[in-house]
């Protein structure tokens, strides 16, 4: 089979790419979550104990939400919202970590696990914010400075709005290739690892092939940021809920223009939302459902019925009251913050809700 020639409008593939890929596993995660509890970084913790303080409204139900009533300070105990089912799940799911990067650090025999540990916190969040398809996250390393990557950003976004699973039009063709161009000859000649092409190559690669939520573009130089590229609005993280989210940035002094890792605290209108054509060829659309919060349950409700039935006396004593619901699911009346389409999944659930189901705030 002949190899395939890459250009800027065609679609290239993870074969062609000559980056070397390290994948950081769920025990890994998981003991780089455990080092991150025992080096408790206070800016992160600080922010998680103002979330704790923060009372939640009992309207909710279709809102990202990220609470922690109860308990110590460890993912099993901080529960969030996901984007995808509207499930409420705690934090402590782990997932694997693809790293794209340049043969010159293996060389260097540097290790990937830095990279990922620079931003766990960030990873937690966006892991917790999907039920589905964020088992893996997939990172590009770089070595790009600030104006460079703000640069490459505005690259994707023209290339995923013009020619990303859809026929580019001539004028645009010259636009991208001249970008490319310019792009190429700019990261040449600042010796940047890797060169753009390798970039272009793996990040429309993983796009096509992988269809993640978002894709990191993480940059080890200490005066830049690393971007997170989202790839539907749905992904975004909730204003409401991160608009004080640390920057990262290890200066106590730092303001908060200072973005180590470029986390969109502002909401959709802070956050890169490459523009994805979905549908046949290009993958499912997207759409935000409301499922039974029993994690093994297939179950989803009816979006666009605003009424539901409420459980009795809370998650535990409903679970065992025996009322039938109805299509639009049990309502848990002491936290509200939880639906299920019957007790029985909802006592299956309560080992696991109990250590978040609290009494919710009044409506505002």
């Amino acid at each position: 089979m002949a190899k395939r020639h890459y250009s800027a409008l065609s679609q290239p593939t993870l074969s062609m790419s000559e980056l070397i890929c390290k994948t950081l596993d769920h025990d890994a995660t998981d003991m780089l979550i455990d080092k991150w509890l025992e080096h408790r970084n206070d800016a992160y913790w600080e922010w998680f104990q103002g979330v704790r303080e923060r009372k939640h409204a009992a309207n909710s139900l279709r809102r990202q939400v990220l609470v922690w009533n109860k308990g110590d300070f460890l993912p099993e105990n901080i529960f969030c919202r996901t984007v995808d089912t509207g499930r409420l799940i705690p934090l402590d799911r782990t997932w694997s970590t693809h790293v794209y990067h340049h043969r010159s650090m293996q060389d260097r025999k540097l290790s990937m696990m830095p990279v990922v540990f620079t931003m766990l916190p960030e990873l937690m969040m966006l892991r917790g914010m999907h039920d589905l398809g964020c088992d893996d996250v997939y990172i590009i390393v770089t070595d790009m400075k600030r104006q460079e990557m703000d640069d490459v950003t505005e690259y994707f976004n023209l290339v995923c709005r013009h020619a990303f699973g859809r026929t580019c039009k001539p004028s645009m063709e010259n636009e991208i290739q001249f970008n490319h161009m310019r792009l190429s000859h700019t990261l040449l000649k600042q010796r940047r690892t890797p060169c753009f092409p390798q970039i272009d190559i793996a990040f429309r690669a993983i796009l096509h092939e992988k269809r993640p939520p978002f894709i990191i573009l993480f940059s080890h130089q200490t005066t830049s940021y690393s971007q997170i590229l989202f790839t539907h609005p749905l992904f975004v993280p909730s204003e409401e809920i991160f608009f004080d989210f640390p920057s990262g940035c290890p200066n106590p002094c730092c303001n908060d223009d200072c973005e180590m890792i470029r986390f969109p605290r502002r909401g959709i209108e802070g956050a890169v939302v490459l523009s994805i054509k979905r549908g046949r060829r290009n993958g499912r659309k997207v759409r935000s459902r409301e499922m039974c919060n029993w994690i093994d349950c297939s179950i989803c409700f009816n979006e666009e019925t605003s009424q539901y039935a409420e459980s009795s006396e809370g998650s535990q004593s409903s679970a065992d009251s025996g009322d039938t619901p109805n299509n639009n699911g049990l309502v848990c009346s002491k936290c509200r913050l939880v639906k299920y389409c019957s007790p029985e999944h909802q006592k299956k659930d309560w080992e696991e809700h109990r250590r978040v189901c609290a009494k919710s705030a009044a409506i505002i």
